[in-house]
């Protein structure tokens, strides 16, 4: 079984990927009346689990809309303890260093994981553990907020696969590790 992380995000010009306040509501700038998808259902499709920041699962929590994941979500927290009862069968709380969540995660039988929210990205990048990275781009400079990118203790390289535009303003590249 080939085993793969990825990473698919959204980000300001400037690299933020929430304001300095960590709203996103920016993300709805630019409106999508038929509502076209970008990709995320075939993405979502390929892949077997998310592994997602505590932050990122309470920030989806906040919207107050129906759970928006169709493969199991494993929430990333030393601090919770239980899953909201509403969640249960479709939310774990798993902790460890990246390469001891991705263990977990093989052991429930997930090899293709998707990596979500900006402190979770940043510790699996930081153990070059992801393998493909798809960034959406959106035409808005914030000037302060979380960034997508942290420091890292060494360079990684990434091999352009394929680049997008969406409603015409939307540009979206992804990017294969190169081993």
């Amino acid at each position: 079984m080939e085993n793969k992380n990825y990473m698919y995000l959204a980000q300001s010009l400037d690299g933020f990927i929430a304001d300095k306040d960590g709203g996103l509501e920016w993300l709805d700038m630019i409106p999508n009346p038929d509502q076209i998808d970008m990709g995320f259902v075939a993405f979502i499709d390929k892949i077997d689990a998310i592994i997602m920041g505590r932050n990122t699962f309470e920030k989806v929590l906040s919207f107050g809309i129906d759970w928006p994941y169709t493969v199991p979500v494993l929430v990333v927290s030393q601090n919770l303890k239980k899953v909201p009862e509403a969640y249960e069968g479709k939310v774990e709380i798993i902790s460890g260093a990246p390469k001891e969540l991705i263990k977990i995660a093989k052991g429930k039988g997930y090899h293709k994981l998707y990596i979500d929210g900006g402190k979770t990205v940043q510790t699996f990048l930081n153990e070059d553990l992801i393998d493909e990275i798809t960034l959406t781009t959106m035409p808005i400079i914030l000037g302060a907020g979380i960034p997508l990118f942290g420091t890292l203790n060494h360079q990684l390289k990434y091999k352009h696969f394929k680049t997008e535009v969406f409603l015409d303003e939307l540009v979206q590249t992804t990017y294969h590790r190169i081993r």
